[in-house]
């Protein structure tokens, strides 16, 4: 697939991933391990899809809130496509090219897992849309939390419009992230989401490990 960019992964600044199903701690680790960096000296840049950017917020409401109703799936899609084009432009690559360690709970994969599996539409369309909406900027570490969707919806008093997609949607989800993460497994981690918290962080840290080296301080 081409992109705008001379690579598909950055060569400035380290980019991490955070991928899984609803509940299985993303946002813990997420920012978990944003301390451990920053104590160590690293730039580091917490984000978050959809909706980090004055753009994202308004179209996250629109695609996770109840009020919002159906929405034909491929309008769906692309209003994810447009949340990530904003996010990655104005504040994914910015901080990346300034050497920093970038930490997203949430990216491509979530595409892919939910709009493409979930919804049961062509993933490689799907796929196509996305990466050309990011430039095919990937991440060079996805780290995927791995946990039964039963475990992770029953973490929820009340449920936006994803999480209350049908179990078999989820179960589907879940299928497509793991199977992501085997198919390249030199760029992805998968954790069992039922492990302990400071388990996982010492996990995810070790990984990353070799990638720091790029990174500034």
């Amino acid at each position: 697939m081409s992109s705008n960019y001379p690579g598909a992964y950055a060569d400035r600044g380290v980019f991490v991933c955070f991928e899984g199903g609803e509940g299985s701690g993303k946002s813990t680790q997420s920012r978990l391990l944003r301390e451990t960096l920053t104590a160590e000296g690293y730039s580091v840049l917490l984000t978050f899809e959809p909706g980090d950017t004055p753009v994202g917020r308004t179209l996250r409401e629109i695609v996770l809130s109840p009020e919002t109703g159906a929405l034909a799936d491929k309008t769906e899609a692309l209003l994810y496509a447009a949340d990530k084009a904003e996010h990655v432009e104005a504040v994914v690559r910015p901080a990346l090219e300034r050497g920093a360690v970038v930490v997203t709970d949430r990216y491509v994969d979530s595409t892919l897992a939910y709009q493409g599996a979930g919804r049961a539409l062509a993933v490689e369309e799907v796929e196509q849309v996305a990466r050309w909406a990011t430039g095919d900027l990937r991440p060079h570490l996805t780290v995927v939390l791995d946990l039964e969707p039963q475990a992770g919806l029953g973490r929820f008093e009340g449920r936006d419009r994803i999480e209350g997609e049908s179990l078999e949607f989820h179960e589907r989800v879940r299928e497509a992230f793991v199977a992501m993460a085997k198919a390249d497994p030199d760029h992805y981690l998968v954790l069992d989401a039922r492990a302990p918290v400071e388990e996982i962080a010492a996990a995810v840290r070790s990984r990353l490990e070799p990638l720091l080296e790029q990174a500034a301080r």
